[in-house]
């Protein structure tokens, strides 16, 4: 399913946050906070600790950056990054999970989680396995029906759709698409793209245009509610930052996952 573009563009910028543990630092959230519109907050199970989590929902509510849970696989080892074989249930229980200790923490700052954005692993396979597509939906809808789930085009988005959940298809820029349209396992060559021209240009062409060229040059119609600004590479801020300059030069409105999908529904 593929929506009409608007003759303005309009997106949501979003970044994974929260990923550090411990002692063990990943990125410079603070600073990436301010190109954003949206945040996916790791909750505990491939980053985040409750002092993490709690700090990472402050600073969102302080610069009114709409919150989500970026729940994965229980692997902190692998930093979700590791398929796992687990049942339906035991997703659909650890998605839950991770939601309500998120939860906790934006009810103690006075806000509340909007979207669901899985991590890792567990955002590749909900794509293409129903039965794990299925678990994120129930968790969800056991959650808060109102819940946007973000994801690509797939299982995940078709099971949200028949269950009336509200779904923001989702853009990543600097990650090489199959001819097929899921993303390229990161153990292949190629599977992320690192040069900042390449990067920038596709993710304008992808917001602009409704179109992202595959590892093998074929050019896939895309619909992106929601563009990925990673930053956890040595020059991500740099980046976001020209990846976001770019796209306000090419006449592209930023603004959160309810007015976005407001707009794209208009």
């Amino acid at each position: 399913m593929f929506r009409r573009r608007e003759s303005v563009p309009v997106v949501d910028l979003v970044a994974d946050l929260g990923e550090s543990f411990g002692s063990w630092k990943m990125g410079d959230d603070a600073a990436l906070l301010d190109m954003l519109t949206s945040a996916n907050i790791a909750c505990g199970f491939h980053g985040g600790d409750p002092r993490v989590m709690d700090r990472t929902v402050a600073d969102r509510v302080a610069r009114g950056v709409g919150i989500g849970a970026h729940p994965s696989f229980p692997d902190l080892v692998g930093f979700g990054r590791r398929a796992m074989d687990l049942t339906e249930d035991e997703v659909r229980t650890d998605v839950l999970y991770q939601l309500g200790a998120l939860s906790a923490f934006a009810r103690s700052h006075g806000t509340k989680v909007t979207h669901l954005s899985p991590h890792g692993r567990l955002g590749n396979l909900v794509v293409t396995r129903p039965d794990y597509a299925r678990a994120v939906a129930d968790a969800g809808t056991a959650f808060d029906g109102e819940l946007v789930i973000v994801a690509q085009e797939g299982e995940m988005a078709r099971v949200a759709r028949e269950r009336g959940l509200r779904i923001a298809l989702v853009g990543i820029a600097d990650r090489a698409y199959t001819d097929e349209g899921t993303l390229v396992p990161r153990s292949e060559p190629g599977a992320v793209l690192h040069d900042p021209d390449e990067v920038t240009q596709r993710t304008v062409r992808m917001v602009t245009e409704g179109l992202i060229t595959s590892r093998d040059g074929v050019d896939l119609p895309i619909v992106a509610d929601s563009v990925v600004l990673h930053g956890d590479g040595p020059a991500a801020l740099q980046l976001a930052a020209r990846i976001r300059a770019a796209l306000r030069a090419a006449g592209v409105r930023f603004a959160g996952l309810s007015d976005v999908l407001a707009a794209k529904a208009s």
